[in-house]
């Protein structure tokens, strides 16, 4: 069930949010690289930010791209699901893999997808996207060419599934894992954590945001361990911006 008027568990002061970027802030695009997050969106997380309620992206993209896509704010960040993390206090986090592993893993996806043109293989640094949204008829062959380098390096590497897209990423890298870091230090410690997200890759920041107590919430159909969701990147921006009115609000109220 899709709800619109989603309350918070406590009162917004006491939240800290974490924010998927793709089909949560910005709508999905053939490509990656042809992804915006809406300036409606941009300008509600800026005041929430100023109203001193952290706020932080985790997301499937490297840090590169996630701040190229929320200037000019600069948040807090978990890229690569976790394996690359920048804390509040602009500190960066790194699960490192060998040079030459990742040269041996993308050259050998890049030689799995020759005789396919229409999958596209995107490198993030350590780790990689097989997307298939412009070929959905080789998920088969993507998930193949995937299982294949994940099972040939197992101590290494790990197969995260995603909405047209199988992504090869550091064992032990997970939006749960990041959520969880970024809820031991300050500002985000003591609140009550927000989490949104659209995809499979986010459903183990949903487990860990239930467990801590705080609201999960999914965007889009699907099955999903979220307790609220929300229709669509459209319902978000909305959502998002009522809880600015909101934080504005309180500020002038303090001013006053």
């Amino acid at each position: 069930m899709m709800n619109s008027e989603i309350e918070l568990p406590v009162p917004l002061q006491r939240c800290a949010f974490f924010l998927d970027l793709d089909g949560t802030l910005a709508a999905l695009q053939p490509r990656p690289e042809q992804v915006f997050i809406p300036e409606k969106t941009l300008s509600s997380i800026h005041t929430l930010t100023q109203a001193g309620i952290p706020v932080a992206v985790v997301s499937g993209r490297r840090i590169d791209d996630i701040d190229h896509l929320v200037k000019p704010l600069q948040l807090p960040a978990g890229g690569i699901h976790g394996a690359e993390r920048r804390d509040y206090s602009g500190q960066m986090h790194r699960l490192a893999l060998d040079a030459d592993l990742l040269t041996r893993v993308g050259a050998e996806l890049g030689a799995a997808i020759e005789s396919h043109p229409t999958l596209y293989l995107e490198s993030k640094g350590m780790a990689f996207a097989l997307h298939y949204r412009q070929a959905p008829e080789l998920e088969d062959e993507a998930r193949r060419i995937a299982e294949t380098l994940v099972e040939r390096y197992p101590q290494q590497l790990t197969l995260q599934p995603g909405k047209s897209v199988f992504e090869l990423k550091p064992k032990g890298a997970s939006k749960g894992a990041v959520i969880r870091t970024f809820m031991r230090e300050a500002p985000f410690d003591g609140r009550v954590p927000v989490f949104l997200g659209d995809d499979l890759t986010d459903e183990a920041g949903f487990e860990v945001i239930n467990e801590m107590g705080g609201l999960s919430i999914k965007i889009g159909e699907g099955s999903t361990v979220a307790q609220q969701r929300l229709e669509s990147v459209e319902a978000v921006a909305d959502w998002l911006c009522g809880l600015a009115e909101q934080a504005g609000n309180a500020r002038v109220e303090q001013e006053d």
